[in-house]
């Protein structure tokens, strides 16, 4: 009997039915959002971390790599298998305890994002970190990379809220630190399972703020939104929610839903909130003032209805950009706030020099925009896409930016670390890597060049 038909049998006696091994059973989980792998060698279901020590072990004796994955959401292939990979779904591990006189909350890894929130609430608490795919998307994979949202600008991403983090290590020990001394956890969060499989978190809540204020402004081009937004800034608005469309995100928006949008022009969206209604309120009349000397026409939500009227428009984005082309890249950079009209503009002109559609939208306060290349591979070559991605990539890079503001770096951005970072910096984290991962099981040929 060959190594793998031993794992096989192995993985049948742990795991039973959980293990999927018919090539049927294993199809959906060669894909991410945007990328598509191999087929894996099998899938594994854990339901505890007990289950999850037995099969890193199992892993290890039989040099199997694994790739965690949570509701295969993300967008930089981070989960998508290599050659000969098992893939660890952490979609059954879905335990979540609150404390609300903590404020804080423990999760499994195939807890959704949303599922924390919706808990969190009745008690006047909320769960700050709010990926759009928050519907889907796990605490595993958000933890994996670091995912923000459009309340990051004011509240950060989803480390600023991991108070204590339980993982498994390529030994198949179980290690549940917090972050009191040396930030261990901090190392893992953001690492894309390269360095550990998480099994579980404990995350800080929030007082869920009494008043809220919204409005949306329409500019005649990007850059003099990125401008307004640069100067709003600058004189000390920080918006629980700042959020910009270009004009062919609008157009696809309308298109699709017949909100009565502004075709031809960039949209910024940006909601105020708070304890005290009028501080609220005069935060959202700066953000307006700032707009309209940048030639911006505003409209204020009168209520939370309409308020989340003009939210829709921004969750929106993805399906309508679906009906343009069958195929996108969904490129995630962060700039300084500075440097964001030039950026902008920049990346524009790169779409229109490649002969490519790109659209831009972002969650423009903390300068993380995610320009999409929308393809049909029929019509246009692939190769073409990815080098423009690689350029705007490197457009980034040259306004002081990275890679990555919250997608992660996962099979789609690898090549372009050699550039991001120096020798030095890269043979750090390599050392990390084989300090932490000695046999290279875990998620291996993500995130470092």
């Amino acid at each position: 009997m060959g190594v793998w038909e031993k794992a096989r049998e192995e993985l049948r006696g742990l795991f039973g039915g959980r293990a999927l091994l018919a090539r049927a059973e294993k199809e959906v989980y060669r894909y991410d959002a945007i990328l598509v792998g191999p087929e894996p060698l099998a899938v594994v279901l854990p339901q505890s971390r007990e289950e999850v020590q037995a099969l890193v072990r199992l892993a290890r004796r039989h040099g199997l790599p694994l790739v965690p994955r949570g509701a295969g959401s993300g967008l930089s292939g981070g989960a998508v298998p290599g050659e000969g990979s098992v893939v660890v779904a952490f979609t059954r591990m879905t335990r979540l305890e609150l404390d609300p006189k903590a404020q804080t909350a423990w999760a499994e890894p195939g807890v959704t994002t949303a599922r924390i929130g919706e808990a969190a609430r009745p008690f006047g608490l909320f769960y700050p970190p709010d990926p759009a795919s928050y519907r889907t998307s796990t605490l595993g994979g958000n933890l994996g990379e670091n995912a923000g949202g459009p309340l990051c600008f004011k509240y950060g991403v989803t480390g600023d809220y991991v108070l204590e983090l339980e993982w498994v290590d390529a030994w198949g020990e179980v290690h549940r630190l917090d972050r009191k001394a040396y930030d261990l956890p901090g190392l893992l969060i953001g690492a894309e399972g390269t360095l550990g499989l998480l099994t579980g978190a404990r995350v800080r809540l929030l007082p869920l703020p009494p008043h809220r204020a919204t409005l949306m402004a329409a500019f005649p081009e990007v850059g003099a939104l990125a401008e307004a937004v640069s100067q709003a800034i600058a004189q000390g608005a920080v918006p629980a929610r700042l959020e910009f469309l270009d004009p062919a995100c609008v157009e696809a928006v309308e298109d699709y839903l017949g909100m009565g949008l502004p075709r031809g022009q960039a949209l910024l969206l940006a909601e105020t909130d708070g304890e005290d209604l009028e501080a609220v309120l005069e935060e959202l009349a700066l953000l307006e003032e700032t707009a309209r000397s940048f030639g911006a026409q505003v409209r204020r939500a009168r209520d939370g209805a309409e308020a989340e009227a003009l939210w829709q428009a921004r969750r929106a984005v993805s399906p309508a950009l679906g009906r343009i082309r069958p195929k996108r890249v969904n490129e995630d950079i962060a700039v300084p706030r500075s440097a964001l009209p030039q950026v902008v503009r920049e990346i524009r002109a790169l779409g229109e020099a490649f002969g490519l559609v790109v659209v831009q939208f972002g969650h423009i306060g903390d300068g993380n925009l995610h320009p999409n290349i929308l393809f049909d591979p029929r019509r246009e070559s692939e190769e073409r896409v990815w080098a423009l991605a690689h350029e705007i990539a490197r457009v980034a890079l040259r306004h002081g930016g990275v890679l990555s503001g919250e997608h992660g770096i996962g099979l789609m951005k690898r090549k372009f670390m050699a550039e991001a970072l120096d020798p030095a910096t890269l043979e750090a984290l390599e050392a990390a890597k084989k300090a932490l991962d000695p046999w290279g099981v875990m998620n291996p040929g993500k995130l470092l060049p």
